[in-house]
């Protein structure tokens, strides 16, 4: 991913939770159009930072 759209996926990870946004799609449809992300990638980084956020709550 890094390769292919110039920032790593920590990068991805803070850019998520610093929206304010907050529904899986809202986050999605944001990275594809804000970011030019294609809908795997976008939906992939979504699902894994929120993920991660529910096993530190």
């Amino acid at each position: 991913m890094e390769k292919t759209y110039g920032r790593p996926v920590a990068e991805w990870k803070e850019l998520i939770r610093a929206s304010p946004l907050t529904r899986h799609t809202e986050l999605v449809s944001w990275l594809k159009a804000e970011h030019g992300l294609g809908h795997g990638h976008a939906n992939a980084l979504v699902a894994h930072t929120r993920a991660e956020d529910a096993t530190r709550s």
